[in-house]
């Protein structure tokens, strides 16, 4: 291993100059409002404002796939967040997700408006509001839970982990990236063994665990994040590999992937989404 300056911490760690690296400029040690600002709101009773990351995929993912059931009433506004401007730090934004990440919905079919932040959370409100994609026998129930669960525990080392390390820290850190790898390869190997005995991670039935795993761990076994499919050999999770292509071909996952999406070609971008029609492709 390379050596490294050696690091004595202070015993008072102070937020005295910037971390570095590609979000430097909007990581801070406080919580709350930066600038006073509302949020757009649409003519749905749904708003959701987000952004097309991982964490962002699953819950618009999750909203076309009860549109594709036919669902009216899962009709929804959103609003693109744009995280690298600081925007997720607007009064209107933390009154909704005190906790300043993407996303947050807010519904407003209920008196006063419900507020859901966490992606994890606003799968099972969706999926408990309008009866879909959760089980409700109870041992498939908290099968289900337990994978969602375990993606919403297991994320932040692939994340804040393996990614910041390994693409965005202004320096390379051997330590941390085999770290991280090493995590990010059990948990591959994890998601592995079960999809290797079943079609979905629940079973039969392609549920919000399906769809919570599939943003994160599905883009990874694609070579959608970090550019580190070669890096992590993603290609002998033959499985894994297997399960996001049957999801990604499905017609609901592949509009999710494009709304609130400010980046790529043309095509793949829906950056404010209020109606079926914003996806045709404008020529």
């Amino acid at each position: 291993m390379a050596e490294q300056d050696e690091y004595t911490p202070p015993k008072v760690w102070q937020w005295n100059k910037a971390s570095g690296g590609r979000f430097a400029n909007i990581n801070r040690p406080i919580a709350g409002a930066t600038h006073d600002k509302d949020l757009p709101a649409g003519q749905h009773d749904l708003q959701l404002h987000s952004l097309a990351t991982p964490n962002g995929v699953k819950v618009t993912v999750m909203l076309e796939e009860l549109l594709d059931l036919g669902i009216a009433a899962a009709e929804y506004d959103a609003y693109t967040i744009n995280i690298g401007e600081g925007q997720q730090f607007s009064s209107g934004f933390v009154a909704i997700n005190p906790n300043s990440k993407i996303p947050a919905l807010l519904d407003r079919s209920t008196t006063p408006p419900t507020r859901i932040f966490e992606s994890g959370a606003i799968l099972v409100y969706l999926a408990e509001k309008f009866g879909h994609f959760l089980p409700t026998e109870p041992s498939a129930r908290a099968e289900c839970m337990s994978w969602l669960f375990w993606q919403m525990a297991s994320a932040p080392y692939l994340g804040g982990g393996f990614g910041h390390f390994y693409a965005y820290a202004p320096m390379k850190i051997e330590y941390c990236i085999d770290r991280y790898a090493m995590e990010v390869k059990r948990q591959l190997d994890v998601l592995d063994r079960c999809l290797s005995e079943r079609r979905y991670l629940c079973g039969d039935d392609y549920t919000i665990a399906d769809m919570a795993n599939y943003a994160w761990y599905g883009a990874l076994a694609l070579g959608k994040l970090y550019g580190s499919g070669e890096f992590l050999d993603v290609a002998s999770y033959t499985h894994v590999i297997r399960w996001a292509n049957e999801i990604e071909a499905r017609p609901a996952v592949q509009r999710g992937r494009r709304v609130n999406r400010p980046w790529g070609p043309e095509e793949t971008q829906v950056v404010e989404r209020h109606s079926a029609e914003d996806f045709e492709i404008k020529t």
